[in-house]
């Protein structure tokens, strides 16, 4: 009697069943490696979670989420420059005996020297005073040995100006293009260190709101930056004979 076939069972082959659970398995496993690789630690954690249903060993409650890193904001390096800039300021101004009454302030990534307008100019005037001549010569003394450049910078308050042809921005602009042109003229600073603006009431040190305040923002500002690189520079911040503790 005649042996009866075999019936075949219904579905893919069991061959294909079990190959295609390895390629399943080793996809499984270069990705897994891949987000290890990438050395994220947030990101490792969201990939593990995703392969828990194949391998059953990430999941569960004892899974811990990591929360993304704050952002922590650094000083930049050139606040070390401005701190030593201000530290030999002031030494000096002590040496030359300079006028008290000008403010020495850190900046704008800069050290600034505020002067009040009465002691260089008379009220609406843009021509410096005679008394205002050895003051920018001590301001030049001090700036002239240090690798530094100095923008000048006029100032008015908020009162607008009495002449018709002539505005507060005007007005500004005049009086530093006079300390730039004093400098210049005594051959105190070389002329590529300096540059001149004027802001008129744009930039107060305090709000309009008083005779006093009004005057505080009536100011010449020398803002003293460094010619180049901080690196370059800093050597020459330097002297042996001040015996600087810094």
């Amino acid at each position: 009697m005649a042996k009866k076939p075999k019936k075949q069972s219904g579905g893919a082959p069991e061959w294909m069943v079990t190959y295609s659970d390895m390629v399943t398995l080793l996809l499984t496993f270069f990705v897994l490696l891949l987000s290890m690789a990438n050395m994220d630690q947030i990101k490792f954690s969201q990939a593990a979670g995703s392969l828990k249903g194949a391998f059953g060993v990430f999941g569960g409650k004892d899974r811990k989420e990591i929360s993304p890193p704050s952002l922590v904001e650094i000083a930049p390096v050139h606040d070390d420059l401005v701190q030593r800039l201000y530290t030999r300021i002031m030494t000096q101004m002590n040496r030359l005996r300079m006028d008290p009454s000008i403010k020495v302030v850190k900046d704008r990534g800069a050290v600034i020297l505020q002067i009040n307008d009465s002691i260089l100019f008379a009220p609406g005037s843009s021509t410096l005073k005679p008394a205002a001549f050895p003051v920018l010569t001590k301001v030049a003394e001090l700036i002239r040995p240090l690798p530094l450049s100095a923008r000048i910078e006029g100032h008015t308050d908020d009162i607008p100006f009495g002449r018709s042809d002539m505005s507060n921005w005007d007005l500004s602009v005049a009086r530093s293009v006079s300390v730039l042109k004093y400098f210049q003229k005594n051959d105190l600073l070389p002329l590529n260190r300096m540059s001149a603006v004027g802001y008129g009431a744009e930039k107060p040190l305090v709000p309009n709101d008083s005779p006093e305040n009004r005057a505080k923002n009536r100011r010449v500002e020398f803002v003293l930056e460094s010619l180049g690189d901080y690196r370059e520079e800093l050597p020459y911040l330097i002297d042996a004979n001040e015996q600087l503790p810094f």
